[in-house]
């Protein structure tokens, strides 16, 4: 078994695709649309690990990607690997799992401060052995799923007040469409940037980001960005990745419920995913996230309005022990001051 690292040829890309179109757990994070995605974004460095057997079929796959904050000592203390929905590998190899994460570890564990798995699906108790095996720590984070078979079962799943906000939303005058230009998606950008400033209180990425989602998105890859317009005004919206007839995720979404409390933007962003997986026979809406199990998170009640589909497939995560214990404490200290 060879494992080629950013070695994408023709060959390679055929494969990995042939690969993911047969694996029960395909998703559009662990996809040559997403490795071209990353490449393309500021500040993101996206690292493809490709399991190829002796007949040179694909027999796994780890797409990771360094996100960092700047550029130089800044960008290498503020950078993170994080793998969504992976890695994938075929079931009738028990070593490959092994092999892709020593292959990352000897490639990535010093090029940032730690590296995560953020999970799409449940892993086996032998699975997580050999994670541990790698240095990586398992660590609850539920999440919410919400089946998308029929109307009626949505609606059944959902709390009354949800539907009744939805439709008052659709009935206040709002429309929903694709950003029509760069002006519409530097404006949800600024909205973001504000949300993330002030209340998140988490990195958001540069501009580049949502602008390229914006692109490939118009061309029919990624999945969907939708904005909400009052009057002409954008008071919400969503970016949306697709796995074609599988899933749709809410990765970044943003409303001015305070500002617009009768049109409930963000209730309406919510939606759009959900409307449109109906539309497409898309299975279901992942909300990436409902926070740590049993510790108070802001947003959880407002997204579990939308459904009952509560998992827990958790996340694994390894420091760079030579570098993080520093900047915690740096990090930790600062935040300290500001306070004085």
């Amino acid at each position: 078994m060879i494992v080629h690292i950013n070695n994408i040829t023709d060959s390679i890309r055929k494969s990995w695709e042939s690969f993911l179109n047969t694996h029960p757990n395909n998703t559009v994070f662990q996809s040559p649309v997403m490795y071209d995605f990353y490449n393309k974004v500021q500040n993101f460095e996206p690292f493809l690990f490709y399991a190829q057997d002796e007949s040179g079929r694909c027999k796994g796959i780890l797409l990771a990607v360094i996100i960092r904050e700047g550029r130089r000592l800044k960008g290498y203390l503020s950078s993170r690997v994080v793998i969504y929905g992976g890695p994938l590998v075929s079931p009738d190899d028990n070593n490959l799992l092994n092999l892709l994460l020593e292959s990352l570890n000897q490639k990535l564990k010093y090029k940032s401060l730690f590296i995560q798995f953020r999970n799409f699906f449940e892993w086996t108790d032998d699975e997580k052995a050999v994670f541990s095996k790698y240095g990586y720590q398992f660590k609850d984070r539920i999440n919410l799923l919400v089946k998308t078979d029929s109307i009626s079962e949505v609606k059944r799943n959902m709390q009354s007040g949800k539907t009744r906000q939805v439709m008052k939303s659709l009935s206040s005058g709002v429309t929903v469409s694709q950003p029509s230009s760069l002006a519409d998606v530097q404006y949800l950008y600024q909205l973001l940037k504000n949300l993330y400033r002030n209340k998140v209180k988490k990195p958001l990425p540069t501009l580049s980001f949502f602008e390229n989602f914006y692109h490939m998105s118009k061309d029919g890859h990624l999945g969907i960005m939708r904005i909400i317009k009052l009057n002409g005004k954008i008071i919400g919206g969503i970016v949306a990745p697709v796995t074609n007839g599988e899933v749709i995720y809410e990765w970044y979404v943003v409303g001015l419920d305070k500002e617009y409390p009768k049109s409930y933007p963000s209730v309406l962003a919510t939606w759009i995913p959900i409307q449109y997986a109906l539309d497409n026979n898309l299975k279901q809406f992942d909300f990436m996230g409902l926070g740590k199990k049993n510790i108070p998170y802001g947003v959880r009640d407002f997204k579990l309005g939308f459904g009952n589909g509560i998992v827990n497939y958790g996340r694994f995560g390894r420091r760079n022990k030579l570098v993080y214990p520093i900047v915690e404490f740096a990090y930790n200290f600062l935040r300290v001051i500001k306070k004085i």
